[in-house]
């Protein structure tokens, strides 16, 4: 992948510029069809990806197609799909492909000559049957060849029969935990006898697997299970189980030989699932499993975190197809865990050493019962008796006021004299409120000093800032150290050693995949280019400076003099100056100062009194200062002024303003100028319209993305963000909308909508719609190509997400005029994965940056990718602390016909837009800017919804009566129109 270089030309204003010849191939004239012939047509209803899984590809040479957790699709058809009847040829502008002025960096690949623009017939799949993602066209070419290491390690493929049988365990059991003793148990008395010699894997669930066949197709066992909970010397409950296994199905494991060696599209999920259940069987029973990670106190000494919680190391490990076959991903991981404390201290460490001593208050209380509800505890007055209980609540009186009926006849007993005369142990701190645990109908009292937390619970609610910032620091590791971790942990596990893998044949290497790629290099012939993904922004001019005459100061933070804030702003002022802005040194009134919970009444003041000034003209800016710590402060200011009064704010905080930093006031006012409007750096080639596929014809650039609310809001909603391009050939400037829609729904319902209105009758719009008319509105023309970067979505919802949100594309392009259906690449980009690259020795400084990361630019689409798909690793960014992870982009539908070298470098040369620093971003600023909306827009909530947890909705236009009559979610507050395209800068 070309690095992004700047250019520091004759007016001092700053491109991004690439140092490489322009190596596209030529122009192919043979005319070319969409991805697999077929285009979504508009009006068609997606059916349940769900239930039908499988698909189909077109014989090809180029390989394609994709893995996805979750039983993806089943055996491939012999059906294609077909070409549709017409296609056009529009002729284009040639590019020259000896150029080598690139703006920000390219490593520009051949492009086709005919693409599927308006007019042309497209159909649809009608459902994830005839549904395949775009063949990988081939590999990249363009660049220096360097090597890197991925932490994927090499699985051979078993030659044995894997086979699966159902398990029903009578009485039912919902812990999976009680089910893996009872197949163990199950195991260890019939394997000689019953089960033919063999060792099972079991997913803890309903399935077991065996390498051949048990000498039975279905049978029933007899277990019995101790309690062990009752203790070593007291009496032990003992329960029977009747479990009953019948065989089911055979893996077909040529199948999966075949998908490997890329002879066959579908993947064979039932193979790949069962060879991740055999490799992660011995991890199970020796570690505490979480999702696909596997997490022990004995792994590293746990680290506190504060507030009675700990962080826990552990690994991630999970089988991938790939183009070297079978592959173990192996990542490290921590998570926060609850210490196993004894509840008094656990409380202690919540409220305060003095609890022991003075009565709890009712906020002091709220928290206790928040932090212990749903936790495991063991009593620890019964000697080796240490029965397990879940906490349901707290007593509301303390302990020492507490009674209950011990006989018929209602006589009534203290919880203190119960246990002094049952088990001899003396409650001491009685002024305490008791645990509550079962249910509400049966509840049980434990006073909390017989109690200790359970070893081995995951903390899954929201960390506070110092618990982030003391597991970041465990979890941040420098390459070098992250991957002799890596190769320690895999040697620990000893897979040669495994009896899963050994009874199922499967064998693991113990070295890192090795994989050769192409590196676009730092341009050196000039002195102003980007160095190893970042520059400096210090005395060169932005591309277009915007103009500030009206703005306003307001200081929310009691520490800040008015003096020093003056200071401050005329600091600010003079660096914009500097930077190419026209900036009026004075603001429109005296900077104003207030308290940060009359935020609202502060910030209509500002703005009347500023109306009044200048005689009706709005405000441009209004500069905010906030204390460090600002609470909620934030996020309402930012409400206030973007759905109500219509504001462009800039927020700095106290300790900046203190310490003023020449290079702070520099990213500030690279932060306003795009906020007013202007470009700060913009990509050369696009300047001379040399980027393929985005130069030739108008061409429209989308991100989005869904945010879901945190573990443990049910009824928040989630939020999508869609933001598109509104320049061309740029590509710098972008306007955003946002959505609120149902709790966790992944799927954008918003892309698209029609309603009726009483007077016009059936309306279209959907954020598509109305980002496609604002982009005609900036340009001038209405756009010819659409490329649609989608973040957030996992493996398992690929063929939910292409079905739905391309169909949605296509009806939004038809409702604008007949035959409106420009040709769409829509691909997914992945952050949330455990892939990790490291330079193939890490003495060379040549191959990595400051931080020990491979370098800026790196891309890998071979090896350790999908074996047919058109998927590829970019680190586009410099490292700055821990081990870099590359973003994995994966096109799913390519009707633009993109080589491998166009679609990465043009990725990669969009990586050095973000408007917001002076460095390349780890992610494509469309999905980027789309994720910063979507989290924006939870502060558009009110904070009486916020705490209801009502569901809201918006996409700049107030159509909230339709949106709560058709899903029941409450609309957001419409965003100012000049608020649009500025929110996600921050």
């Amino acid at each position: 992948m070309p690095i992004r270089q700047m250019k520091d030309n004759s007016e001092q204003h700053l491109v991004i510029k690439n140092h490489l010849q322009n190596t596209m191939n030529p122009i192919q004239r043979t005319p070319k069809t969409a991805q697999n012939g077929k285009g979504p047509a508009a009006g068609h209803e997606p059916h349940n990806t769900k239930q039908s899984r499988n698909h189909t590809s077109p014989p090809t040479k180029n390989k394609g197609r994709r893995r996805g957790r979750g039983g993806r699709k089943s055996d491939q058809g012999d059906v294609c799909m077909r070409p549709s009847s017409r296609h056009c040829t529009v002729a284009q502008k040639p590019v020259n492909p000896g150029s080598a002025d690139i703006l920000a960096a390219t490593s520009n690949g051949s492009i086709q000559n005919d693409h599927n623009l308006p007019g042309m017939e497209m159909g649809f799949p009608t459902s994830s049957k005839s549904l395949n993602f775009a063949s990988r066209p081939g590999f990249g070419q363009v660049g220096t060849k360097c090597i890197v290491k991925a932490n994927h390690f090499f699985a051979e493929l078993p030659d044995k029969d894997l086979n699966q049988y159902d398990v029903t365990i009578t009485p039912e059991v919902t812990s999976r935990t009680m089910n893996r003793a009872i197949m163990a148990e199950l195991v260890k008395l019939y394997k000689e006898s019953e089960l033919g010699m063999r060792l099972p894997a079991y997913d803890g669930r309903k399935s077991l697997y065996t390498a051949g066949e048990f000498p039975f197709s279905w049978k029933e066992f007899s277990v019995k299970l101790v309690d062990e909970d009752n203790g070593i010397n007291g009496p032990k409950r003992e329960r029977e189980y009747k479990v009953v296994v019948k065989f089911v199905a055979r893996a077909n494991m040529h199948h999966l030989g075949q998908f490997l060696a890329g002879k066959r599209a579908d993947a064979p999920q039932e193979a790949l699932q069962i060879l991740d259940i055999v490799l992660r069987e011995l991890s199970t029973k020796r570690y505490c499993p979480i999702g696909r990670s596997f997490f022990s106190p004995d792994i590293r000494a746990p680290q506190r975190l504060g507030d009675g919680l700990e962080s826990w190391c552990g690994f991630y490990q999970s089988i991938r197809p790939t183009q070297m076959g079978l592959s173990l991903n192996i990542d490290m991981a921590s998570a926060a865990f609850i210490e196993p404390l004894p509840v008094i201290e656990f409380v202690a460490q919540l409220v305060g050493k003095d609890l022991l001593s003075r009565p709890l208050s009712d906020s002091d209380r709220v928290k206790i019962k928040k932090a212990l509800r749903g936790v495991k505890v063991e009593v620890t007055h019964r000697g080796n008796v240490r029965r397990k209980y879940r906490v349901s609540g707290l007593t509301s009186q303390p302990t020492r006021e507490l009674v209950f009926p011990v006989d018929d006849n209602s006589t009534m007993k203290s919880i203190v004299e119960y246990f002094q005369e049952m088990y001899g142990f003396t409650i001491q701190h009685t002024h305490l409120p008791c645990l509550q645990v079962g249910n509400q109908r049966k509840a049980n009292y434990l006073p909390m000093e017989a109690c200790k937390i359970v070893e081995g619970q995951r903390y899954t609610k929201r960390l506070n800032e110092r618990q982030i910032t003391a597991l970041l620091k465990v979890t941040c590791q420098r390459p070098r150290d992250r991957e002799h971790d890596i190769l320690q942990t895999v040697q620990h596990n000893a897979y040669d050693q495994d009896p899963y893998a050994k009874e199922f044949g499967v064998k693991i290497s113990k070295k890192l995949a090795s994989v050769e790629l192409k590196y676009h290099e730092t341009g050196k012939e000039k002195d102003c280019l980007p160095q190893v993904g970042q520059w400096n922004m210090m005395n060169k001019k932005m591309i277009n400076g915007m103009t500030v005459s009206r703005w306003a100061c307001i200081n929310f933070s009691r520490s800040v003099q008015e003096s020093v804030a003056r200071g401050f702003c005329i600091e600010l002022a003079q660096m914009c100056q500097v930077s190419g802005m026209e900036f009026n040194p004075e603001p429109v009134i005296p900077i104003y100062s207030a308290r940060p919970e009359l935020v609202e009444k502060a910030l209509k003041h500002v703005y009347n009194a500023s109306m009044n000034k200048t005689k009706g003209k709005e405000l441009e800016l209004l500069l905010a200062i906030l204390p460090d710590n600002n609470g909620s402060l934030y996020g309402d200011l930012k409400r206030i002024c973007e759905t109500d009064l219509g504001l462009i704010s800039q927020c700095c905080l106290t300790k900046h303003v203190f310490k003023i930093s020449k290079q702070y006031l520099a990213n500030v006012a690279l932060k306003i100028n795009v906020k007013m409007g202007g470009r700060n750096t913009v990509l050369l080639d696009a300047i001379s319209c040399r980027i393929p596929l985005v130069s030739d014809i108008p061409t429209i650039i989308f991100g989005a993305d869904v945010t879901h609310p945190e573990n443990g809001e049910d009824s928040s909603p989630s939020i999508a963000a869609v933001v598109a391009s509104q320049d061309w050939p740029e590509v710098t400037k972008y306007a955003g909308l946002v959505c609120a829609q149902a709790h966790r729904q992944e799927l954008i319902q918003d892309l698209y909508k029609t309603w009726q209105d009483p007077a016009r009758g059936t309306v279209s719009g959907g954020m598509i719609r109305d980002l496609l008319v604002s982009f005609r509105k900036a340009t001038g023309q209405k756009p010819l190509r659409i490329i649609f970067y989608r973040d957030g979505v996992s493996e398992g919802q690929f063929y939910q997400v292409l079905l739905y949100e391309l169909d949605a594309i296509r009806k939004a392009c038809a409702s604008l005029e007949p035959n409106y259906q420009p040709p769409v690449t829509f691909i997914v980009v992945q952050k949330r994965h455990h892939t990790r690259l490291f330079a193939n020795s890490h003495r060379d400084r040549s191959s990595t940056d400051k931080s020990g990361n491979i370098l800026p630019g790196t891309v890998v689409d071979s090896k350790i990718c999908h074996p047919a798909e058109f998927d590829f690793y970019l680190c586009s960014h410099a490292g700055i602390q821990g081990t870099s992870r590359p973003a994995h982009y994966h096109v799913l539908w390519d009707e633009n016909n993109f080589t491998a070298d166009g679609i990465q470098s043009l990725t990669n040369n969009l990586c050095y837009t973000y408007a917001r620093c002076t460095r390349s971003v780890s992610v494509v600023p469309p999905a980027y800017y789309a994720h910063l909306a979507a989290f924006r827009a939870r502060f558009y909530m009110e904070p009486e919804m916020q705490e209801n947890g009502s569901n809201s909705c918006s996409n700049g236009q107030n159509k909230g009566t339709r949106v709560v009559g058709e899903s029941g979610v409450r609309p957001l507050p419409a965003l100012k129109e000049n608020v649009k395209r500025v929110m996600f800068y921050c």
